[in-house]
């Protein structure tokens, strides 16, 4: 049996946005995004400064998903895989 691919292309999904996928039932729905999709949602997530900003966050991505929505709304991009998006994320680039 083939293994799901979880991750983004640069991203590994968090354990907390797996556990919430599941209990949603939003794992079929995940795996069906492409590599860069899901690199987007992980990314977007990840940047939170704060845990109540990334609690938020985690609650707008399954709101989001449920309604069919593939990317972050308002969202320029992962950094890690467009570099010309860096300027947007200079706070958060390590």
């Amino acid at each position: 049996m083939e293994k799901l691919n979880m991750d983004g292309i640069y991203h590994k999904i968090p354990k907390d946005a797996l556990k919430m996928l599941g209990i949603q039932k939003l794992i079929h729905y995940w795996v069906n995004l492409t590599d860069i999709q899901r690199n987007e949602w992980i990314c977007w997530l990840e940047s939170a400064k704060r845990q109540e900003t990334r609690n938020k966050r985690l609650e707008r991505m399954i709101k989001d998903l449920k309604n069919g929505k593939k990317r972050p709304c308002c969202w320029p991009g992962c950094h890690h895989h467009n570099p010309n998006l860096k300027k947007w994320h200079t706070s958060t680039i390590k």
